[in-house]
């Protein structure tokens, strides 16, 4: 009998809940298993998710195989249909210590091989929380889960439910813990982190969030939060930005988009000047704030001048990190039913030029750090990152998790040398 294995694809929040299940799976006692925490973003993703679900099925032979995820969520008979399949588990069931209790006793049939619920219906989020998900440098702190908003392109509320809140004092609580077991660093992660507190009593703001944490937990010595809606921010976390070192200078943001007509058919709730005006005014508030940003290619009806919007705006609000999808088609979305979809060679090269776009943004902000004295975060010996998620490495060993004050003496392509 073996200890279960555990393959994660997508996400942090994904990352973070593999950490719970695995938590789950040995309380339950669960034996000679491996599971398989999919992704749906993209068409991309489930078909990844049904490689490496093969591949682990031909390494495993007698295991028992369980796959979870968005991807188990939003399409459970894609999985139940493949023969190496045992089981498919729900996003919601995957948090469960019954279900994991279930799994353990299956070995002689006493569980539905298919569990997934309507995950509509659900109105918290998972009480399961993990001290120290992450590096021993890092730590992430799910706050939030699900989405209210229904983009035209994403499947992901269809896997992860209406937004739910985890209260302040119960994060803020979490936070102190990792203080006191060493961790410099906590990570604030959710699906749409800028909802968080709208289903809660008072309705706080996310910016309320940040400034509870920061005076409550003052030992912490840096917090970071993940992407967020830059339409949503609020007074207090522009405040936050303004007058708290401790909040690090670096924000992924949820564009999407560059051109104003595309957006609208998307439904997103913003337009390109609001992102412009956003990024210019946290940048006004901190000087050394960089941002990475979400960008489509190939959205359907996008032309070559919409294209080139998106183009610009990676200039325009100065983005540094791209992430770049290229548009994939997601039965059960509206955009997957608009009759202009773009051709896949096109969607390819307008990709790849948003990728370009961004290595030379990447370049550009390395050779402004020459020179420069950065607090960088070990992650191991000989790799660190600066408040601005800037990757380093060092010749010289230092412990991981310790904050390093160093000066920046060189590139590569990718990142810096200290």
């Amino acid at each position: 009998m073996s200890a279960p294995k555990f393959t994660t694809l997508g996400c942090r929040l994904n990352a973070y809940e593999t950490e719970a299940m695995k938590e789950l799976s040995q309380q339950a006692g669960l034996q000679d298993a491996v599971i398989v925490n999919t992704c749906a973003v993209t068409a991309e993703a489930v078909r990844k998710a049904r490689q490496e679900i093969r591949k682990l099925r031909r390494e495993n032979p007698k295991a028992r195989l369980i796959v979870t995820g968005c991807a188990a969520q939003t399409e459970p008979q894609t999985f139940t249909a493949m023969d190496e399949v045992d089981a498919v588990i729900g996003n919601t069931e995957k948090m469960q210590p019954d279900t994991w209790k279930g799994m353990a006793a299956d070995f002689i049939g006493e569980t539905e091989s298919v569990q997934v619920d309507d995950i509509m219906s659900v109105t918290e989020t998972a009480g399961h929380l993990i001290d120290g998900f992450g590096t021993r440098s890092r730590a992430y702190v799910q706050v939030q889960n699900g989405c209210d908003h229904r983009c035209t392109f994403c499947i992901i509320p269809y896997g992860r439910g209406n937004s739910r809140s985890v209260p302040a004092g119960v994060v803020v609580d979490q936070i102190k813990r990792l203080v006191d077991k060493g961790y410099n660093e906590v990570v604030l992660t959710g699906v749409d982190l800028t909802s968080w507190g709208a289903d809660l009593p008072a309705q706080p703001k996310l910016g309320d969030l940040v400034m509870r944490i920061l005076k409550l937990v003052p030992d912490l010595p840096r917090l970071r939060i993940s992407s967020i809606d830059s339409i949503e921010v609020d007074e207090n976390l522009m405040q936050a930005i303004a007058t708290e070192p401790r909040l690090m200078p670096h924000l992924h943001l949820s564009l999407q988009h560059g051109d104003d007509l595309i957006l609208k058919r998307m439904k997103r709730r913003h337009l390109r000047d609001d992102a412009i005006r956003f990024t210019e005014e946290a940048r006004s508030l901190r000087p050394d704030m960089t941002f990475g940003a979400d960008i489509i290619a190939g959205f359907p009806t996008e032309t070559e001048s919409h294209f080139e919007n998106s183009l610009k705006l990676v200039t325009e609000c100065n983005l540094t990190w791209l992430h770049v999808f290229p548009y994939s088609k997601r039965e059960g979305t509206p955009a997957a039913r608009i009759p202009q979809q773009v051709n896949g060679k096109i969607i390819k090269d307008r990709a790849a030029r948003l990728r370009t776009a961004g290595e030379a943004q990447v370049a550009k902000h390395l050779s402004a750090q020459i020179g420069q004295t950065h607090h960088i975060l070990m992650e191991n010996p000989h790799m660190g990152r600066t408040e601005q998620f800037t990757e380093v490495s060092f010749d010289t060993p230092h412990p991981e998790g310790q904050i390093v004050t160093a000066t920046i003496t060189g590139q590569t392509a990718t990142l810096l040398r200290a």
